[in-house]
C-alpha cells in the first residue's frame, strides 16, 4: 500500500528522479485528485484542471485531508515536520479553470476525465496544438484504446497510458501502456515517473481492458449475475470474497468505488469482450446512485 511505503521515505529522499517535472492533470474527480496528490507529494509542480470551482473547492479540501494522513503517518507526534510537509506539498499544487498557462510549459498532461470517447479526442487534438514538442499526452482511460483516443494527435510518438487505480494515494499499481507508435523514450520516461510517485509498474500493450479489468471484468459481470438470479446477496458476495479469497474489498464495494456510470459505460461499448448488460446496474445509475461519488451506491456513504 501507498502508505506502508511513504513511510519508508525521508523529506531528503522525496525528489522526482525522472525527466518529468510539470505535470498536469485534467480531470479534478476522485481519480484525478489523486493522481495530483501524489505528484505533487513527491516534488512535482502540478496543476490540477477542471472547468467546474465547486470541483476544484472540493478536490482542494481532499487533498489537504489525504495528505495530512500522509503526514501523520510520516512524521507521527512531530507536528512541525507534519505541517511542513503538508505546505510544502500543497504549495507545489495549482488548482484552475483554465490549463492554458501550464499546458505551455507541461511536460506531462494526465486525462482523468469521463469516459467519453469523441470529447477525449477533441481535448487532445487540441492540447496536442498548445503543447510544447516534449509533452507527453497520456490518457488514465481504463476501458478505451489508446490509439483511439489519440488517433488525432500528431505527436504519435509521445503517447500513451497511464491507467491509476482508485484509491489513487493508497493503491500501488500503475499500468503503463504503450501503443504501435510510442517510442521507447517516451515509455520510459512515464514509467520513471510512475516510479517517482511512488507507484509499481507494470507494462501492457493497448489493449481493452489492460491485464487488471481485462481479467476483473468476467468477475464483475458473475458477481452481478449470481446477485440477479437470486443466488446470493450482494452483501454476502463481498464478504465471501474477502474472507475466502482474501480480496481487501468485494466486488460490490469495487463497483462503488470505481462508480456505476463507469460500469454502464463498460456495458455499452460495443467493442468491450465482456459486454453484458445488467437491468441492476441500469436501474441504480438511472437513480443517481452512482457509488462513492454521489453519496450512494450498493451501500450508503457519509
Amino acid at each position: 500500500m501507498m502508505f506502508s511505503s511513504i513511510q519508508r521515505i525521508t523529506l531528503r529522499q522525496l525528489s522526482t528522479g525522472s525527466q518529468i517535472q510539470e505535470v498536469v492533470i485534467i480531470g479534478g474527480g476522485l481519480m484525478g485528485a489523486g493522481i495530483a496528490q501524489v505528484s505533487a507529494q513527491t516534488n512535482h509542480k502540478v496543476t490540477l484542471v477542471d472547468l467546474s470551482e465547486k470541483v476544484l473547492t472540493s478536490s482542494e479540501k481532499r487533498i489537504r485531508t489525504s495528505v495530512s494522513r500522509v503526514a501523520k503517518k510520516l512524521f507521527k507526534d512531530d507536528n512541525k515536520a507534519s505541517e511542513a510537509f503538508i505546505e510544502d506539498t500543497m504549495g507545489r499544487l495549482s488548482l484552475v479553470s483554465d490549463g492554458g498557462e501550464a499546458l505551455a510549459s507541461a511536460d506531462l498532461v494526465v486525462e482523468a476525465i469521463t469516459e467519453n470517447l469523441p470529447l477525449k479526442q477533441r481535448l487532445f487534438r487540441e492540447w496536442d496544438e498548445v503543447c510544447p514538442e516534449k509533452t507527453i499526452l497520456a490518457s488514465n482511460t481504463s476501458t478505451l484504446r489508446i490509439s483511439d483516443i489519440m488517433k488525432n494527435v500528431k505527436r504519435q510518438d509521445r503517447v500513451g497510458g497511464l491507467h491509476f487505480f482508485n484509491p489513487v494515494p493508497v493503491m500501488k499499481l500503475l499500468e503503463v501502456i504503450r501503443t504501435d507508435s510510442t517510442s521507447d523514450q517516451t515509455f520510459n520516461a512515464m514509467s520513471a515517473w510512475g516510479r517517482a510517485i511512488g507507484k509499481h509498474t507494470v507494462a501492457c500493450k493497448d489493449t481493452i481492458g489492460f491485464i487488471v479489468n481485462r481479467l476483473l471484468g468476467p468477475y464483475i459481470q458473475e458477481a452481478l449475475a449470481m446477485v440477479e438470479r437470486g443466488d446470493a446477496t450482494f452483501q454476502d458476495v463481498d464478504a465471501a470474497m474477502k474472507l475466502g479469497a482474501g480480496y481487501p474489498m468485494g466486488p460490490f464495494e469495487l463497483l462503488d468505488y470505481t462508480g456505476l456510470d463507469l460500469h454502464k459505460f463498460i456495458n455499452e461499448n460495443p467493442d468491450h469482450p465482456f459486454r453484458q448488460e445488467s437491468k441492476l446496474i441500469n436501474s441504480m445509475v438511472e437513480q443517481g446512485k452512482l457509488g462513492v461519488k454521489s453519496g450512494e451506491g450498493f451501500y450508503k456513504y457519509k
